[in-house]
């Protein structure tokens, strides 16, 4: 999974137009001032373990907002963040638990429609520490290796760029 946070003076948005996976709207509109925005992408490999993906973003957002002072946050649905994008029922599952787990740490939390084009204007803070990116791995560590960042291919020793 990944997620980009903003911390925002506002974010508004708009449902525009469905895509094949949209769920059903209640509201086509909704916001939120003084909050956490958090752009997230649902990715294939969180199918492996969606409850620890769910855990795992859940203490990373509660401890940036600790960090931010913020009690509000809106789970935004981003597909954009990757091009390896889960099946649209794991992201719902996890969207709505990180969505739930915040809820359940206290956080006023709305959640945006999944599955839709949506219009947002969002006035970011702009601080030092306002914008931040996460990847959230179903693995506990163990599994990974290095990967090509264009096809995604696993890197062997040999192939691995020497870092300073």
């Amino acid at each position: 999974m990944r997620i980009v946070s903003i911390h925002a003076d506002s974010m508004h948005y708009r449902a525009t137009k469905k895509t094949p996976f949209a769920e059903p709207l209640d509201e086509k509109e909704g916001g939120m001032e003084e909050c956490v925005v958090l752009f997230c992408c649902v990715e294939e490999m969180d199918r492996l373990d969606p409850a620890a993906v769910v855990g795992k973003a859940a203490r990373n957002v509660l401890a940036r907002m600790a960090m931010l002072k913020a009690q509000r946050a809106i789970v935004y649905p981003y597909a954009h963040l990757a091009s390896d994008l889960s099946d649209p029922s794991t992201a719902l599952q996890i969207l709505d638990g990180l969505a739930d787990a915040l809820r359940e740490a206290g956080i006023e939390v709305r959640r945006a429609p999944f599955g839709w084009y949506k219009k947002f204007d969002l006035a970011g803070k702009g601080h030092p520490l306002a914008d931040l990116s996460m990847t959230i791995c179903p693995y506990d560590g163990t599994e990974c290796g290095p990967v090509c960042p264009h096809c995604r291919h696993p890197l062997k020793g040999a192939e691995t760029p020497d870092r300073p």
